[in-house]
């Protein structure tokens, strides 16, 4: 008796040694998970996995990063899923920096009455946080929840906001959830970027050929300006575009260029300098049919044909006719009732390339626009940015515009000369137009400025041509003023015409390769809701029978294996008789 009494406190203490020895494990491996954060990507797209350049600006970061986070609090499912999709981002973030990263999440409105949370609203719009309503509709009541979906980050002494949401038009509720997630690397990445930055890039915007510098261009030129130093040089004015300046903006110009104008130019990407072309090469605009229901678009005769040919590219002078295109209104003189119709002349664009600087952006709206082509250049690498629809023409100049053509259904097979390009980057070593070919008088004029003419670029240069046009001018309202540039007031759409600004400057101006973070594919990978009402049952049946079926195996095996155990024990223990 007194045996099996011993045996069984021996039991007891192993037990309990091992009960000791267990928890001490998940204590420990607890704490080395919080030390120690590891993931597997296995996302076929490696959604979950940063880019080089991003790892690269992590390891190389010399200060340390504080990210406030004020998506905070209750929210509805894909709400609650950013907010976690974004302590996981920074927390991947965290991994490779370590203890130069610091993020917290703050509810700015937690604790505080509705005076002190005006002033904190009126603090954060003053950074660029806005306060968005949540609406809650329920069966007896509406309600609306205050939220910030933004983060501010402060680094190198500077602080930047960032928008966590995306909310572009025409897409589904899970589809801005995902591409919002898929954003957080780039938008993180590049506001540490660019406060890391001693000097902000500079940016010149050219004029002294008719370049928009009014109302039409207010977005644009205030919107540039937070993220570059920018100045105006006055092609007519100055002796040369100094290469201290990481790119120049050509923007509609009207005005045909001289030579010594466009010397400059080419000098200035010959010792390096990017550029950002956007023109219409003909004169064609809706003030016009203001006053009359037609109009012909004759060639601005802007003198660029030799440059941009010696570059790669040709802007045609034609006018792209797209189905895929805006809307725009009249009065119906019959019922006097404002009606909508398309206006083929507006081409509506749909990003579909897969370069960095388009790829995952909404839609984009354009006036008149041109087609551009192709040129045979030895070096010079050409991606189209831009492009028509499937269903699109072009029509040469003179081209005939009528107000008539909104009044007649068009029939898909007359348009067929689909995707043509509207927006192409440029890479590679660029010829000057001038090689083998300068006037004397102007490599006297080169002289005594003590500069020295260049034929080629030493190394790889880029530029962007856009010929669509208007496509970074912003509408005027008599009651609300300059509006957001890519508003279309018309039919009160928003579209992405300032990202693809900001974006092509970030590309021509910064070469850390964080713009790769946005290349990121976006796939959701939804059921398919007919199969799943058709095998609900069953799949019903599989998800509650087999986990207690499996229970029920191992529960079965584990008292058959003990059993045999403690019978073999016994059975050894039992005396010969």
């Amino acid at each position: 008796m007194a045996t099996k009494t011993t045996d069984k406190n021996q039991r007891q203490k192993q037990a309990m040694i091992r009960i000791v020895i267990m928890a001490a494990i998940l204590i420990c491996v607890n704490v080395l998970a919080s030390y120690f954060h590891i993931g597997l990507d296995l996302t076929k797209e490696k959604r979950f996995t940063l880019t080089s350049p991003t790892k690269k600006l992590l390891h190389n970061m010399q200060e340390v990063a504080v990210v406030e986070v004020y998506l905070k609090g209750k929210f509805p499912a894909g709400l609650q899923e950013l907010q976690e999709a974004v302590r996981e981002r920074l927390q991947s973030f965290k991994d490779i920096a370590g203890n130069k990263i610091i993020f917290r999440f703050i509810d700015p409105f937690e604790g505080k009455n509705e005076s002190e949370q005006k002033l904190i609203a009126h603090d954060l719009a003053q950074k660029g946080i806005m306060v968005l309503q949540l609406e809650n509709k329920d069966e007896d009541e509406y309600t609306t929840k205050p939220f910030f979906p933004y983060a501010l980050v402060h680094y190198n002494g500077k602080e930047t906001a960032v928008t966590l949401l995306e909310n572009p038009p025409g897409r589904t509720a899970a589809e801005k959830i995902s591409l919002a997630e898929v954003m957080l690397e780039y938008k993180f990445a590049n506001a540490i970027n660019q406060l890391s930055r001693p000097d902000r890039s500079r940016i010149a915007y050219i004029t002294g050929n008719g370049e928009d510098l009014g109302i039409n261009s207010f977005d644009m030129l205030a919107s540039i300006p937070r993220y570059y130093d920018m100045d105006t040089i006055d092609l007519s004015h100055t002796l040369f575009i100094s290469i201290a300046y990481d790119a120049i903006i050509i923007n509609q110009p009207t005005v045909p260029f001289t030579g010594p104008q466009k010397l400059k130019i080419d000098q200035y990407v010959m010792h390096g300098g990017h550029v950002l072309w956007v023109m219409n090469m003909l004169n064609a605009t809706m003030d016009s049919l203001r006053t009359s229901p037609q109009l012909i678009a004759m060639d601005y005769g802007l003198g660029l044909d030799d440059i941009l040919f010696k570059y790669g590219v040709r802007v045609n002078n034609d006018l792209v006719e797209d189905l895929q295109c805006m809307q725009v209104g009249y009065i119906n003189q019959v019922n006097g009732q404002r009606e909508f119709r398309d206006w083929i002349y507006f081409p509506k664009l749909n990003p579909t390339s897969e370069h960095p600087i388009v790829k995952n952006m909404d839609f984009l709206r354009s006036g008149f626009t041109n087609s551009i082509d192709t040129i045979k250049s030895t070096g010079i690498k050409k991606t189209v940015l831009l492009q028509s629809s499937k269903y699109s023409r072009n029509a040469m100049a003179p081209a005939r515009v009528s107000l008539s053509t909104m009044y007649y259904p068009q029939k898909n097979e007359m348009f067929n000369k689909p995707y043509l390009p509207v927006a192409m980057l440029l890479e590679g070593k660029f010829h000057s137009v001038y090689q083998n070919l300068l006037a004397p008088e102007y490599l006297r004029l080169l002289d005594s400025l003590k500069q020295t003419f260049k034929p080629v670029c030493d190394s790889d240069n880029s530029m962007i041509v856009i010929s669509a046009g208007d496509i970074f001018r912003n509408e005027y309202s008599a009651k609300d003023g300059p509006m957001q540039m890519g508003y279309y007031g018309w039919t009160h759409e928003f579209f992405a015409n300032r990202s693809f600004l900001l974006n092509c400057l970030e590309y021509l101006t910064d070469h850390s390769g964080i713009l790769e973070a946005r290349s990121k594919d976006i796939k959701l990978r939804l059921l398919d809701n007919g199969r799943a009402k058709e095998e609900k049952t069953q799949w019903q049946i599989i998800n509650v029978t087999i986990p207690i079926a499996l229970v029920l195996v191992f529960a079965s095996c584990y008292f058959f294996f003990r059993k045999r155990k403690y019978e073999v024990k016994q059975n050894e223990t039992k005396p010969l008789s």
